[in-house]
């Protein structure tokens, strides 16, 4: 095995300054494993690194190989790991946790107080190679295609959120149809939502994919949207409202068209403090609010892994764009285009 590799580089805190180039290999301890990376997956947070906004300023350190969603096989591991094998088809769950806190203590490993996140505060996997935790790596299906097998930190988000909803008969809103949205759309109507609206605000890329997807309805959000959804549910409004556009307006709107009892389901994160008539939206009609963050560890994962063994959700249309690693900032820009799924980065086969 050759010592070095080739990966994707923040190599200084400045926007853009993401280099590919020719890196060592890294070691891995006894408590840890080599996996060979075949496809990784861009998501929204590697383009605030790329463009060094103030997240990123206060919280990563370069030079930093990025990437938390990837697909790979187990090349070695170290001499305390039992859980998975050389040739393992694995991806990882980038969350690491403590196992030390409160909350890990109690089964909330999701929100651990001392997480540590792969690709962001320790090399991921836009690389040949990475190493992680063998506690935090999942074998993947042998069936379950590679393309699919790549976006499951994300799709773990949007199978939390839609089972913490109970989706099954309802009707739903799913706010905001970037990659994660669109996932959730997909999950709904598996888990048989009895109907699906999906909310987007101008582009209608995406909203095409939601109709792909299984989106009973797409709206634009706008002035006329909560009539629209009151109509589309007899004036009842929806069961359930699945937030993960991070807009003011969308989550105002959501607190609108959610029935009385029912629950409004936050992924999506906001950029300043958001106002909101708790009194007569929220708590005099018995409205919850649910934050969701993140996934189980690891029972979101055994509930992905089952939903897709079903056969009942195809997320193969949502892979829309696909580029070599060397044209990583090629990626991005498409990324920032928002004229895309999700954009995935070919490693290694």
């Amino acid at each position: 095995m050759a010592e070095t590799m080739t990966a994707a580089v923040k190599i200084r805190a400045a926007r853009g300054a993401t280099e590919v180039r020719t890196v060592p290999r890294p070691s891995i301890r006894q408590d840890e494993a080599l996996v060979r990376v075949r496809i990784a997956s861009i998501c929204g947070t590697d383009l605030h690194i790329f463009d060094w906004d103030a997240w990123s300023e206060g919280r990563i350190r370069p030079p930093l190989i990025q990437g938390h969603e990837m697909a790979g096989t187990v090349e070695v591991v170290g001499e305390d790991v039992t859980t998975v094998a050389r040739g393992d088809e694995v991806s990882f769950e980038g969350h690491i946790a403590c196992g030390r806190c409160y909350e890990c203590r109690t089964g909330q490993a999701h929100v651990c107080r001392n997480v540590r996140i792969m690709g962001i505060d320790r090399d991921g996997a836009f690389a040949e190679y990475v190493a992680v935790p063998a506690s935090n790596l999942v074998r993947n299906d042998p069936s379950l295609p590679l393309e699919v097998a790549t976006i499951q930190d994300p799709l773990g988000n949007a199978v939390q959120t839609v089972m913490n909803a109970n989706v099954p008969g309802k009707a739903i809103a799913v706010f905001g149809l970037g990659p994660i949205g669109l996932m959730a759309v997909a999950i709904a109507k598996a888990l048989s939502a009895a109907k699906i609206i999906g909310v987007e605000k101008g582009n209608e890329y995406r909203k095409d994919l939601a109709r792909r997807l299984g989106a009973h309805v797409v709206l634009e959000s706008d002035g006329d949207t909560v009539p629209k959804i009151l109509e589309l549910t007899e004036g009842d409004g929806v069961h359930e409202a699945l937030e993960f556009s991070g807009a003011a307006p969308a989550l105002v709107q959501a607190t609108k068209v959610v029935r009385p009892g029912g629950g409004i389901h936050l992924l999506g994160l906001f950029n300043g403090p958001v106002s909101l008539d708790l009194t007569n939206d929220v708590i005099l009609r018995g409205v919850s609010l649910y934050g969701i963050t993140g996934r189980r560890m690891f029972r979101t994962w055994y509930e992905m892994a089952g939903i897709l063994k079903s056969g009942n959700v195809d997320l193969r249309p949502l892979i829309t764009h696909r580029f070599p690693l060397e044209d990583y900032v090629m990626a991005i820009e498409t990324v920032r285009s928002r004229q895309c799924g999700k954009v995935a980065l070919e490693v290694g086969r």
